[in-house]
């Protein structure tokens, strides 16, 4: 969507943020993604400040809802969300500002073991009852083989996309960003979610489902479950490449396949 700067926002949206924060003394626009109409850093009176925001009449404003929604549920991995805001025609989220670099999941990264402590953390959390939030049987429906929706039905929270942008590195630790899609499922989809991201980044087919492996479970999942994930995962990128040819999606595709027909020789 179009980004505009944080000074391109009517008067009274801008003071309502400065009584959140105190007086702003400068934005700088936030690099990269464009899921936001507005992405700035604030230098205020209280400290940094992260604000994204969409226009409040934007299909993608319900999913900033639930971001807003779950943030108090969130591990400490992730981010604080200090407030959010509805006026004017928009939807703000003031942030913590993490300083950190996007994650590198290829072989032998040495944050690969933050990474893993961080998902490790978040598969203790059980999602909450009072948040509306997707059902991984509803998001896998059109996709999973016949017979097998059950498999993804669980109460844990999940994140499902852990693209290395969604991922930050600060402090020492690994940072979750990017809760759009807050999930209850089944725990052993964010491993496997996480395993297809290492293959993109080089990890052999094998050395990725071993990673996933470290997390109980997917460790002790049945085996049919995990098939049906590979399948239904291998079918979503079909359809995201078919639909978009970037060489990116269509390589996302063929690895989802790779991993699929893995998992299900694993039967």
């Amino acid at each position: 969507m179009s980004r505009i700067a944080f000074e391109q926002l009517p008067a009274d949206i801008r003071q309502a943020v400065a009584a959140k924060t105190g007086a702003v003394h400068q934005a700088v626009a936030a690099p990269g993604g464009m899921n936001s109409g507005i992405a700035s850093v604030l230098d205020t009176d209280s400290g940094a400040v992260f604000v994204k925001g969409i226009p409040a009449d934007h299909p993608q404003v319900r999913a900033q809802h639930r971001e807003a929604a779950v943030a108090s549920h969130l591990p400490s991995s992730c981010p604080r969300l200090f407030w959010h805001l509805e006026l004017g025609g928009w939807s703000l989220l003031g942030y913590e500002v993490v300083e950190g670099r996007h994650a590198d999941y290829a072989p032998a990264s040495p944050d690969l073991p933050l990474v893993e402590a961080a998902l490790a953390e978040l598969q203790g959390l059980t999602a909450p009852a009072d948040v509306d939030i997707k059902q991984a049987v509803d998001r896998w429906a059109e996709y999973a083989p016949p017979g097998t929706l059950q498999h993804f039905d669980g109460d844990a929270l999940l994140h499902t996309d852990f693209a290395p942008d969604n991922v930050l590195i600060a402090g020492g630790r690994a940072r979750l960003i990017d809760w759009a899609w807050p999930t209850r499922g089944a725990a052993w989809i964010d491993p496997g979610a996480l395993a297809l991201r290492l293959i993109e980044a080089g990890h052999p087919v094998g050395a990725a489902m071993e990673f996933a492996n470290h997390f109980p479970s997917w460790r002790d999942a049945a085996p049919e479950a995990l098939t049906a994930f590979g399948a239904a995962t291998a079918s979503l990128w079909r359809e995201i490449a078919e639909q978009d040819h970037a060489p990116w999606k269509r390589a996302m595709a063929e690895q989802a396949t790779s991993l699929a027909h893995a998992l299900d020789t694993r039967l």
